[in-house]
């Protein structure tokens, strides 16, 4: 938990141009597009089941309900941003491990998928017509609630590039899936990424893209079991961030998953993913090629 703190202070020292705001809490009415009405209210209320609790992975408080909502509010402000500047992002996030009717794997509820149904609605309360988003989960564990969530949606696109044997161990099926072997470096990772941007483009015409940069790929990362340089993570971001701007796609990022050995490295990879995000929020405002 502590790497929130840390890259909160460390934007405001080094790259103390991105502009921080605290976000809204998600409403219940918000949960409610993706989550079942009385998982909502057993988190609210604090009426989970210890087997629910130990899904999650800790206990329930009113803190975590607060932190829940404030995460999911957070990748529902980046996303409104990001249609109107390109670029945006929520400095936490990323909890693709939550199901409709629970949460698991340290996540609560699941804010990308709520806030793609989110923006969705209000596109199409607006125009009249379909909204296609792409998620593009980068973090080293399969992103299966968020799989689950959009199985049977076509018109959202999920790209999960996982290590293979890691957590979960009962994987979902996503739009396209590519499980990597323990011990993936940054040239395997790299080809593996190429491939399947160029099948997105064989099969879908996103209008907005999600994208949950996760740290955990990194060589030091606790849980990761992949072998990515900060060097490699770097050219992963730029590659998606490039893809998107080509194709004059809004970008909303959450951090997702880090669990580095050393903290410290955690945070360089979410640093260094930030400013290659504030590259192409500057491209967008110029409208640079």
């Amino acid at each position: 938990m502590g790497k929130y703190e840390i890259l909160r202070r460390r934007l405001e020292l080094e790259l103390n141009d991105i502009e921080l705001e605290l976000a809204v809490p998600a409403s219940e009415g918000e949960l409610a597009l993706v989550h079942a009405p009385a998982y909502i209210e057993a988190i609210f209320q604090g009426s989970l089941t210890d087997k629910a609790q130990r899904e999650i992975g800790f206990n329930w408080s009113p803190g975590m309900v607060e932190r829940a909502r404030g995460s999911v509010g957070a990748t529902i402000c980046a996303s409104r941003t990001s249609i109107e500047e390109g670029v945006s992002c929520n400095l936490a996030g990323g909890t693709h491990h939550a199901y409709p009717n629970k949460g698991s794997g340290f996540c609560v509820f699941n804010d990308v998928a709520v806030a793609t149904r989110l923006m969705q609605a209000e596109w199409s309360r607006h125009t009249k017509t379909t909204f296609n988003i792409a998620i593009i989960d980068l973090d080293v564990h399969q992103g299966n609630g968020t799989a689950k969530i959009f199985e049977n949606d076509d018109s959202v696109f999920t790209l999960s590039i996982h290590a293979e044997k890691n957590f979960p161990f009962r994987k979902e099926i996503s739009s396209l899936d590519v499980a990597l072997p323990d011990g993936c470096g940054d040239d395997l990772y790299m080809n593996a990424l190429e491939r399947a941007l160029h099948e997105i483009d064989m099969q879908f015409q996103p209008q907005m893209l999600f994208y949950l940069a996760g740290a955990d790929p990194h060589e030091g990362d606790r849980l990761g079991r992949m072998n990515l340089t900060f060097d490699g993570l770097e050219s992963r971001d730029r590659r998606v961030f490039d893809w998107a701007y080509k194709k004059r796609l809004p970008l909303a990022m959450v951090m997702a998953g880090g669990y580095g050995k050393n903290i410290e490295d955690t945070v360089q990879v979410q640093i260094n993913t930030l400013s290659v995000a504030r590259q192409y929020w500057q491209h967008w405002q110029n409208r640079e090629l």
